[in-house]
């Protein structure tokens, strides 16, 4: 996938909301598919480290090891770019900050042809596993407040998914 695209995408999420407009969020590409293998090894040996503890992660881990272990990317399913917002550690707020403009690249996205997935497992490693925050080298101050898989679609939407019926509340 082109740079220019990618960059193109993120210049979108960059007008995403923010809490008091501080914009704390600023992004790290891993471009190097290579690199995101690593990033997903990374994820693994942590969760190696949650078996036979009260994480709630606990009970099912050992079946994603063994996917890995079977050569089967469970983590971040052969993506070949991964995007973490990161923020400041001292902003109370900022997650959300992240999140919002996750989603408005998550949104944008799929106009230029570019397919995404949320990182979940990625995302909770990163946070909580030192090698792999250490992997990422974000700078001094900064931490990773969630992740995404990207790259070229393997599939084309031809609906959207299932959802719940609509819920509301008036008063």
């Amino acid at each position: 996938m082109p740079k220019e695209k990618i960059l193109e995408v993120l210049d979108i999420a960059r007008y995403a909301a923010s809490g008091g407009n501080g914009q704390p969020v600023q992004w790290l590409v891993i471009y190097d598919p290579e690199e995101v293998k690593k990033i997903a090894g990374l994820t693994i040996e942590w969760m190696r480290t949650l078996i036979n503890t009260d994480h709630p992660m606990s009970g099912y881990v050992p079946i994603l090891i063994s996917a890995w272990e079977q050569e089967y990317d469970i983590i971040c399913r052969d993506a070949p770019h991964l995007l973490f917002a990161h923020i400041p550690e001292d902003n109370q707020i900022a997650s959300v900050d992240a999140i919002i403009a996750l989603t408005h690249f998550d949104l944008s996205a799929p106009a230029f042809g570019i397919g995404t997935c949320w990182a979940g497992f990625v995302a909770a490693a990163a946070m909580f596993y030192e090698p792999l925050q250490k992997e990422l080298g974000l700078p001094a101050g900064r931490k990773s407040a969630y992740a995404m898989m990207f790259g070229n679609p393997e599939y084309k939407v031809y609906g959207i998914p299932r959802r719940k019926p609509l819920e509301v509340m008036w008063k």
